[in-house]
């Protein structure tokens, strides 16, 4: 490598204790058998409980929207973090605190179970961000 190379360093990149990282993930899951039941309180409801979960995982949520049968979450984590156990965590106490506190929605459900067991997951590049960002944000245009 050429000693006078120079190296652009992303504004969006944190530092660590010995090293420095960006990674974004793009995270999308469905209820299962795509039941619409993310709708009105329990809407508003599972998207502050899921800020509240990344908090404690200290993970940002970039940007995230909610549609009646699926969520997309666009994240940001430590190198540490391990990405289908965060997914995993986010599922779990989502499906938990909804199931004490909307109880009806049980009664859309076979077999008790909220979430759909699959997550689809993406890595974000710098040139897709913007990009995916938007197609967050325009979910509920479409």
């Amino acid at each position: 490598m050429d000693k006078n190379s120079i190296f652009a360093i992303n504004s969006d990149v944190t530092h660590g204790r010995g090293y420095v990282y960006c990674l974004q993930y793009h995270i999308v899951w469905c209820t299962k058998y795509r039941k619409k039941v993310i709708i009105g309180n329990i809407e508003s409801d599972v998207k502050e409980h899921l800020y509240r979960t990344a908090e404690d995982l200290d993970i940002k949520i970039l940007a995230m929207e909610t549609m009646p049968d699926h969520i997309h979450m666009l994240i940001e984590c430590k190198p540490q973090c391990r990405i289908s156990d965060a997914i995993k965590v986010f599922k779990g106490n989502t499906a938990r605190w909804l199931f004490l506190t909307h109880p009806e929605i049980k009664t859309k459900l076979w077999g008790g179970h909220l979430w759909n067991p699959s997550y689809f997951v993406a890595t974000v590049s710098e040139r897709t961000k913007e990009q995916i960002t938007n197609y967050i944000s325009s979910q509920k245009e479409k």
